[in-house]
């Protein structure tokens, strides 16, 4: 659909424009179709012009109320409280409102939170910048840069980044939008590093994380999983060739089960390529593109709308980038959408890119950023869809179409009749008009030959006209008929398809059910299974605990029995010598005693 194309820029200044509740003096974008001079249209005009009745009932669609041009982007005039100029910061989208949060200043981080209502196109500050804590405690949101911000219901979920004060473990915050206050999202599993200039993307319930510097400045390239129902991270394993180490890329997911990657920086360099990762077989794989492809890029901005890739800025150290690109999932193509003026905010670094989709229409909706000074100005994109613009195709194109149908009717067999009932009743209607219609001017030709030939011969070419006009008649009944049997076997065939998918759908609610009710279980195993281990932990705590009191104990008592022995060999031979003490005394005695027995001898007197 799309090829390499450089739409021509306008000249002048980036016009504003303003999306209006009100029609009134609004130039539709659409282009008026081509009128054609061909008489045989006219006649197909006039064969359906019950058509064009039933047409002019249907609501005109939605247009922009812009004096610039709608294929380049356009300054968006809002009112309100205009936020503080910002770059870094992180946006996304919840309901009719845009939500930022944080960035960079002149006067550094920053840790608001700004809403831009769609509804209104007015900007309001959220009135709480506290979040409630696991006890309850009100605190203060930290201000950070470089973050991710990813929409899930009436919340908008703040990841990672680089904030004041650090953290060491990436966070999670959810930001309720209807109660406008903050609460943290107590994790567990295996937490990423902290990090900024990373992806988030999210699939149903589930948030994934790829890449980003951390504190140190080292590039990564690791894959994280992040459920919101249980609040677990988990590292995803892949193989294949995985991207490089990077930071300030851009990553989507498409249909839920491809992520793709571009750009960003590495460690030396500027990077563009792309690479995709399969989340059936979890194999990376590089996409290699022939031709036309992006030049190297670091901090563009990236929205995925149905198959198409908008990727717009971005640039390298040396050089900004400013044109929007569009990268074809389903073609594998790369092409040029718009070239914007150097007035244009996309050129800036570090801005916010959203898709909002506004009365049936679709608009990128960029923000802030800078280049020489921070910015808070808002511009839009519009994003034309194809099936809207077929929608509204003028009177005249149907009109042809719906003529060129019913030829092809006419020669066509009946098994290639398959067509609805509104359809079949235009066709019949438009093929017995024509068949008057031929009928009427064969009448006319033959009387005017009338004047030339006999009235023999003008009856004889009537009735061979009239015969084969009948036969041709006769055909188209039945080929009228055999188109409403195929209607109904169409219709009986769709009924059976609805009642098949009524209860298909029945079967996946079973089906979602029991899932849900065995992932209940699961989430009560894997509890148990933790207290188990926890208790097993505790036990083989006690057992090291009481190893290391008996090999205590058994270490005193060895060295009390080597005591009690040596006290008991001092105690021997105090007994001996006790002993020989007695038999000494004895012997004392013994003398004693024999000498009292003897009689003693009387002393002469000394004389002097």
């Amino acid at each position: 659909m799309f090829s390499f194309s450089r739409r021509r820029m306008k000249l002048g200044r980036v016009k504003k424009v303003q999306l209006s509740e009100s029609a009134n003096g609004i130039k539709s974008p659409m282009r008026p179709p081509k009128q054609s001079n061909n008489p045989n249209v006219e006649s197909a005009m006039l064969a359906v012009n019950h058509s064009d009745e039933l047409e002019s009932h249907c609501p005109p669609a939605p247009v922009i109320n812009s004096s610039g041009n709608s294929e380049n982007w356009m300054v968006l005039s809002v009112a309100g409280e205009t936020p503080e100029p910002r770059f870094n910061h992180a946006a996304t989208v919840v309901g009719n409102k845009m939500i930022v949060v944080g960035g960079e200043s002149a006067n550094g981080l920053l840790d608001d939170v700004q809403v831009l209502n769609f509804d209104t196109f007015s900007w309001t500050m959220a009135s709480s910048k506290l979040y409630l804590s696991p006890s309850n405690l009100p605190l203060k949101i930290p201000s950070c840069k470089g973050h991710s911000l990813v929409s899930w219901g009436k919340k908008a979920l703040l990841v990672g980044g680089r904030t004041d004060p650090a953290n060491d473990k990436v966070s999670v915050w959810s930001f309720d939008t209807e109660t406008e206050c903050w609460s943290v999202m107590e994790a567990k599993g295996e937490i990423p590093v902290a990090r900024s200039g990373h992806t988030v993307v999210r699939a149903s319930s589930v948030l994934i994380l790829f890449g980003g510097e951390d504190a140190k400045k080292k590039k990564l390239n690791d894959l994280h999983m992040f459920d919101l129902k249980s609040l677990t991270w988990l590292t995803l394993q892949c193989t294949g060739t995985r991207p490089s180490p990077r930071s300030n890329h851009i990553a989507t997911l498409y249909d839920d089960k491809t992520l793709f990657v571009f750009g960003g920086a590495s460690k030396s360099r500027t990077l563009n390529d792309l690479y995709s990762l399969d989340f059936e077989t979890m194999i990376w794989s590089r996409i290699k593109i022939r031709g036309f492809h992006p030049s190297p890029r670091a901090g563009c901005c990236g929205i995925l709308c149905g198959t198409k890739w908008y990727i717009a800025g971005g640039g390298s150290r040396k050089k900004r980038h400013a044109e929007t690109f569009i990268y074809d999932i389903l073609k594998s193509e790369w092409s040029v959408a718009i070239t914007p003026l150097p007035s244009s905010i996309t050129t800036n670094k570090g801005f916010s890119l959203v898709l909002v989709q506004h009365k049936d229409k679709d608009f990128l909706v960029a923000f802030g950023g800078c280049k020489k000074e921070p910015s808070n100005q808002v511009e839009v994109l519009i994003i034309e869809k194809n099936e809207s613009s077929m929608g509204r195709r003028s009177t005249l194109s149907k009109s042809v179409g719906q003529m060129q149908f019913a030829k092809r009717s006419s020669s066509a067999g009946p098994a290639s009749q398959t067509i609805n009932g509104s359809s079949q009743s235009s066709v019949a209607s438009a093929a017995k008009q024509n068949l008057a219609s031929v009928i009427e001017h064969g009448s006319e030709a033959d009387d005017r030959s009338g004047a030339l030939s006999a009235p023999t011969s003008i009856y004889q070419f009537y009735d061979t006209r009239m015969a084969s006009l009948s036969r041709k008649n006769g055909i188209l009944e039945v080929q009228l008929a055999t188109a409403f049997a195929s209607r109904d076997t169409a219709e009986r065939t769709l009924a059976s398809a609805l009642k098949s998918k009524e209860e298909m759908e029945k079967k996946f609610a079973d089906a979602m059910k029991e899932m849900e009710l065995l992932k209940e279980k699961l989430a009560g195993i894997e509890l148990a299974h933790e207290e188990a281990n926890n208790l097993s932990n505790i036990v083989h705590s006690d057992n090291v605990r009481l190893e290391h009191d008996v090999a205590f104990l058994k270490a005193v008592l060895d060295d009390t029995q080597k005591e009690l022995h040596s006290t008991r060999g001092v105690l021997a031979g105090e007994r001996a010598r006790a002993f020989q003490l007695q038999v000494e005394v004895f012997h004392l005695k013994q003398r004693l005693q024999s000498m009292e027995n003897r009689a003693p001898t009387p002393r002469k007197p000394f004389n002097v």
